[in-house]
């Protein structure tokens, strides 16, 4: 879990538009961040194996 400082720093606007960078909705997690889901890796793992992700179902073979 992030800072709760930081997840807050992070949801205001920044001086400069090229400081803006992205967070884990769930954690707060700065780093392995997807685009399409809004979610880090981790947290993505967790809720595709539980099946809250619709249309991710986990591969096999």
């Amino acid at each position: 879990m992030a800072k709760t400082c930081l997840i807050y720093k992070q949801k205001c606007e920044p001086k400069y538009k090229t400081r803006k960078y992205n967070r884990c909705s769930v954690c707060g997690r700065p780093r392995g961040y997807m685009r399409d889901f809004g979610i880090c890796r981790i947290c993505f793992r967790g809720l595709a194996h539980k099946g809250e992700i619709p249309g991710i179902t986990k591969s096999s073979w």
